[in-house]
């Protein structure tokens, strides 16, 4: 916006309406086009990086500020969109910060502790096992991807609690951590998939029969409803898991739609996960593409018809996104109904980064203008939603396995000698935890709350 100025000249009155059309038209999509769709995801890429600063001297890699599990999302989106369009601008940075955040192998670096929960140390496994699938160079002196994937696998089962709820996994990994007592969709729906994608890239039994084992039990719970295929947040310890937070997210039913996918794929064409699959399809249409928007755009309506999203909401369409995509390939059955979905959602995206005069990229999607809002989130999801309509033109086949093309070494033992947070080493929450918990939080919030009314009277 111009301050201060009364009047402008001619030319500077020209100079600024082609400024505005070159930012209207300056981002767009034809999904039918391969070009066009690389050149756009490029773009948003591109956007994308500009906040990345941990390739920087003096600068950790692999960690955003505030947050350590969008950095596994964000390497997880690189490797996605590097797979699909086969730009390779980013793969140093890609290698470099899965490598040094692996900590001993199973992405627990002590350093992050206070940001560990099990969904963002799963979310770091799924980066590598993507990486795996999709054949992301390996590093000659690093951690293989498939180890990475199956250490952060093997420090998450030991973590199975049969202390309530007669099993699942916690929201969180240590007893001070709020969200303790919890139980959630997308810890349990997360390590469902990895274990599915385990199982179907090294053949091996055991990691598919504890995907059926996550499975049933998030089934036996209000988490994940095999009827109507509702998918609830969360679940609480203190009534036996009887209870449910039924707010409504993307990712929590994309989570479980890929790994149904993936145990499909795995068991060649079991109807069950046939049945699974398309109930959770059906579901996730039905709830996330809004018929009065035409049907065919995504939304997180949870937080996008208030405009409040946090970070990691605006995140999780994307996320979605690709899961779909990879799904349309693992069951070809739902290939023509998924397609439609990924290109309507993908050229509404595009619409929206037009923000800043430099491509920023918005939230809501179904506006197909930009809405004002900008990060690296917003450029993370319409970077995902662009790569996955690529699968709509037929250029890539599924993702590899140890028998298919995938060369990524296998170390079943990775991570095994970490008990942290394990079942057998956690203790019992009390009282006293909880209330230290909340202390805590407390804390943090008041700190950054009396600077500011310090800031506003001296």
């Amino acid at each position: 916006m111009v301050h201060g100025v009364k009047w402008l000249n001619g030319a500077a009155l020209i100079y600024l309406g082609i400024q505005l059309l070159r930012t209207v038209k300056a981002f767009s999509v034809d999904v039918s086009s391969e070009q066009s769709i690389k050149d756009a995801a490029s773009t948003a890429a591109y956007g994308m990086m500009h906040y990345y600063h941990g390739n920087e001297s003096g600068n950790i890699p692999g960690k955003l500020p505030d947050t350590w599990w969008e950095g596994g999302a964000m390497f997880m989106t690189l490797i996605e969109y590097w797979h699909f369009t086969g730009d390779t601008t980013y793969n140093d940075e890609v290698s470099v910060g899965m490598q040094w955040q692996a900590g001993d192998g199973d992405y627990m670096p002590s350093n992050w502790s206070s940001y560990l929960g099990n969904d963002d140390q799963m979310f770091w496994g799924l980066a590598a096992i993507t990486a795996a699938e999709l054949q992301f160079p390996e590093v000659s002196d690093g951690y293989s991807w498939l180890s990475l994937a199956q250490g952060v696998f093997n420090t998450q089962v030991k973590r199975w609690d049969t202390s309530s709820c007669a099993g699942g996994m916690r929201w969180q990994i240590y007893t001070y951590e709020a969200g303790y007592r919890m139980k959630n969709s997308i810890s349990n729906g997360g390590l469902f998939q990895l274990a599915a994608r385990l199982a179907r890239y090294t053949n091996n039994q055991t990691y598919a029969d504890w995907a059926e084992k996550i499975w049933d039990w998030s089934a036996s719970t209000p988490l994940l409803n095999t009827n109507t295929w509702n998918v609830a947040d969360s679940t609480d310890v203190d009534d036996n898991c009887t209870s449910q937070g039924n707010t409504q997210w993307t990712y929590n039913y994309g989570s479980f739609i890929g790994g149904a996918a993936y145990m499909y794929n795995y068991t060649n064409g079991s109807t069950t996960w046939l049945n699974a699959v398309n109930g959770l399809l059906n579901a996730t249409i039905d709830g996330f593409f809004p018929t009065k928007y035409g049907g065919n755009i995504m939304s997180d309506y949870t937080c996008e018809t208030t405009q409040v999203c946090n970070n990691n909401e605006i995140i999780f369409k994307g996320l979605l996104s690709m899961w779909l995509a990879f799904t349309a390939l693992l069951v070809p059955s739902t290939y023509s109904t998924i397609i439609p979905k990924l290109q309507g959602s993908g050229v509404a995206a595009a619409e929206t980064c037009t923000g800043h005069n430099n491509n920023s990229c918005g939230v809501v999607w179904y506006n197909s203008t930009w809405d004002g809002w900008n990060g690296l989130e917003e450029q993370m999801s319409v970077t995902s939603i662009l790569a996955a309509n690529m699968v709509g033109l037929n250029t890539s086949g599924a993702p590899v396995t140890s028998t298919t093309g995938g060369n990524s070494t296998s170390n079943p033992t990775a991570g095994e000698s970490d008990d942290e947070g394990s079942s057998s080493t956690t203790t019992k929450v009390t009282t006293g935890d909880v209330v230290g918990a909340s202390i805590v939080t407390v804390v943090l919030v008041a700190i950054p709350i009396a600077m500011v009314v310090l800031l506003i009277f001296t």
